[in-house]
């Protein structure tokens, strides 16, 4: 394509995108297909020729719609929305146009210079204390998801204390969640070679409205110390998946300080919130915090996946 040529055909794509949110409470939200319905009304092949784009577009609508469940529509009530805007999207056309690669500074100085900035802004909204800013010793980076930031401060932790104790240590090393906590932390875990019979699972009930004890959290690391084992990781949450749980971030950061854990929050689900000064009081303790989490594309308008990540 030419200039003018994109210029047709990005019109036409603009025109598709602003009638599918104009018509979207006209479809099903959740998708009614069966398993393989897609492998029946597509070739089994690559075609060998071009089709025009609109084409494609009818293709969509006729073939690719029936098996989407529309998370940006106003009916859907499930899990948390996708919430999707308009300048969400006008945004990712230009990044996608643009195509910027910044894997280092030198290869678009824009891109880590921006992700920098607007991370200190988000940070300073939310009133991260100084040294989780790129100012200060610290900064944030946009990760895919909370799951991937997860991963990525424990494996962060994980070569600190090896650093310190020896590599040979990795077997020893324990890592501390609560029931409630999302699944990534496992998965982490996994990726990350901590054994299956390290991580501890901590029990929470209804009497903390399901919120990690310090008592419970104390006398495991305790045991596990008694017993030889290196306590060295920890996964608070504000606003567990499950049952939208917050975790008494102050406390549990000064038992993990105590004993040089590194403490991780996990604030993917209501870290957003947390922006309003009547909801700050939920990440209350976050100075005590190694590392920080929010999922800017569940509350902020932005197209998944952005996922803010926070390190001191």
């Amino acid at each position: 394509m030419d200039a003018e040529q994109l210029r047709e055909n990005a019109h036409k794509m603009v025109d598709f995108i602003a009638d599918y949110y104009k018509n979207i409470e006209n479809f099903p939200v959740l998708s009614q297909v069966e398993p393989g319905y897609l492998c029946k009304l597509l070739p089994d092949a690559a075609p060998t020729r071009p089709e025009t784009l609109q084409d494609v577009l009818d293709d969509v609508q006729a073939k690719i719609f029936p098996g989407v469940t529309h998370w940006q529509s106003p009916d859907f009530f499930a899990y948390y929305p996708s919430n999707s805007s308009v300048a969400g999207f006008l945004g990712e056309m230009l990044s996608a146009g643009i195509n910027m690669v910044g894997f280092s500074w030198i290869t678009s100085p824009a891109a880590t210079e921006l992700e920098m900035i607007v991370l200190d802004w988000l940070a300073k909204l939310l009133k991260l204390p100084d040294n989780f800013l790129s100012t200060g010793q610290g900064g944030g980076v946009i990760q895919g998801t909370a799951s991937e930031a997860v991963l990525v401060v424990l494996l962060a932790a994980r070569e600190k204390v090896l650093r310190s104790v020896g590599k040979d240590a990795l077997g020893k090393l324990v890592v501390y969640s609560s029931d409630q906590t999302h699944s990534a932390v496992q998965k982490a875990c996994q990726i990350g070679g901590i054994y299956p019979e390290n991580c501890r699972v901590l029990k929470t009930d209804s009497s903390t409205e399901y919120a990690l004890s310090p008592d419970a959290l104390n006398e495991a690391i305790a045991c596990d110390i008694a017993t030889g084992l290196i306590p060295f990781f920890l996964c608070a949450t504000v606003g567990t998946t499950s049952s939208t749980a917050v975790d008494p971030l102050l406390a549990l950061g000064k038992i993990t300080k105590s004993y040089g854990i590194w403490f991780h929050v996990d604030a993917a689900y209501a870290g957003s919130a947390c922006i309003c000064p009547e909801f700050r009081h939920y990440i209350d303790g976050v100075e005590e915090a190694d590392s920080f989490n929010m999922n800017a594309h569940k509350w902020f308008l932005t197209n998944f996946d952005c996922s803010a990540l926070w390190v001191k």
